[in-house]
């Protein structure tokens, strides 16, 4: 899958609070591992992800082998958005 470093990290900025380690509990991987996926580069206590960033508008273009944090990310955002608007 292919996004743009600047999407990637909006979606990150989007995330409620305590997304990363619901992520990562849900996930079974550590939290920096979440964090490292959204563009951190702290390898030491998180894995490195699979991904390969090539220079391009937006920060370059992301080219994630596998996308099951992204898909889970949104979901996050989508079940916010939702009790967002049904709390109004």
């Amino acid at each position: 899958m292919y996004i743009t470093f600047e999407e990637l990290r909006r979606i990150k900025h989007a995330l409620p609070t305590g997304s990363v380690k619901r992520i990562a509990d849900e996930l079974q991987v550590e939290e920096q591992t979440v964090r490292n996926y959204f563009g951190a580069k702290k390898y030491e206590n998180g894995q490195i992800v699979s991904q390969h960033i090539q220079p391009g508008p937006d920060g370059g273009i992301v080219s994630l082998e596998d996308d099951t944090i992204l898909n889970l990310a949104r979901k996050i955002i989508e079940e916010s958005t939702h009790d967002t608007m049904a709390q109004n």
